[in-house]
């Protein structure tokens, strides 16, 4: 039976996008060109906000936090439907100096976005941080077993190792793709393929500006989460997980699809942990790795349906935020497709 819509790209966007499909009733096949989940998905920190609201568009932020305010009733069903914690937790993020504390407070308030100023003496002395105690983070990996499950559960297939080599076009519609397994039919499309969305609709992306840009990770291994927030520094993070696992990234690197890691980016971001963490030179990290974020202009993501090709959508371009606004980004997206009205303004999403 043919699906009612394929999606290419089986990352928490697309996966995301799946299960409000199928909670909708609709029939849906996932074609993934590698393993589900293991692209920027699984690379990623898992940190549920923006790294400084206040630096970005409000189309950013308003996507954003309407996906983070979906998380913990999100995380908590996931974890009773399928048996797997995603590994939701609340543990706030302290933001370090340098920053315009004015400018952050002021968003923050403007927004309702709970914030407080704190002394930072423990990593800068004579600074003071701000604490952001709302902001959550999930186990990437974690989440992505759970969504997979979920979608499996409600019966969409999953189709792994099959790459999208071209697309069919009659007239005005998408009437197939042309894969390394064959031909693929649907009513209907959905690109969900982050970093790779351009390159696999060549004529047909139009003006979506999506690339790949590179961002490399550290992992660290302590006997107990070794600090109790997340912390920020100027575009550093560092995400302390309940089992002592922290993860410290990343690096913005233009490069192409080239996913290896570089003993120059290990070294920098090792220095200004040292920095912030002064006690923490004995640790070595325990391993490096890099993934591909879908970039784009400003970290807007296009979702929506293609202004010529009729059964045509994309959900993508989410750059650093794909986990963070995948609840919201597939909720509009289904509204679209159900011609329903939107909870937020959808103007800066659409496909040009």
């Amino acid at each position: 039976m043919t699906a009612d819509f394929v999606i290419v790209g089986a990352g928490a966007v697309g996966l995301t996008s799946a299960i409000a499909l199928l909670t909708e009733g609709y029939r849906v096949t996932l074609v993934e060109r590698g393993a589900v989940g293991h692209e920027a998905s699984w690379a990623g920190g898992g940190i549920m906000s923006p790294l400084c609201s206040w630096d970005y568009q409000d189309s950013v932020t308003r996507l954003a936090h309407r996906s983070m305010a979906m998380f913990p009733e999100a995380a908590a069903l996931l974890h009773a439907q399928t048996g797997i914690d995603p590994e939701y937790i609340r543990s706030g993020m302290l933001v370090l100096p340098p920053f315009d504390m004015a400018q952050a407070q002021n968003w923050c308030a403007q927004h309702e976005f709970p914030a407080q100023p704190c002394d930072s003496a423990s990593y800068l002395s004579g600074h003071n941080g701000l604490l952001l105690p709302q902001v959550a983070q999930v186990r990437n990996p974690r989440l992505l077993q759970a969504l997979r499950r979920r979608v499996t559960m409600l019966g969409g297939e999953i189709r792994e190792q099959q790459e999208v080599l071209a697309l069919e076009v009659q007239g005005d519609c998408i009437s197939a793709l042309h894969t390394t397994q064959g031909e693929v039919a649907a009513d209907a499309f959905i690109v969900t393929a982050g970093a790779w969305s351009k390159q696999l609709l060549g004529e047909h992306a139009l003006h979506m500006d999506v690339k790949p840009i590179r961002g490399q990770i550290l992992l660290f291994k302590f006997d107990t989460p070794p600090i109790e927030h997340i912390l920020v520094r100027s575009g550093l993070y560092l995400i302390p997980r309940r089992d002592g696992h922290l993860l410290v990234g990343s690096t913005l690197e233009d490069v192409g699809f080239d996913k290896s890691t570089t003993v120059a980016a290990r070294d920098d971001m090792l220095r200004k942990v040292y920095e912030i963490l002064p006690a923490w030179r004995d640790h070595a990290p325990i391993r490096h790795w890099a993934g591909f974020r879908p970039g784009s202009p400003d970290n807007i993501p296009t979702i929506g349906r293609h202004p010529s090709l009729t059964n045509l959508y994309a959900n993508t371009g989410h750059f650093r935020y794909g986990v963070t606004m995948s609840l919201a980004s597939a909720e509009l997206l289904v509204n679209e497709i159900g011609q329903r009205p939107q909870a937020i303004p959808v103007d800066a999403y659409r496909w040009r």
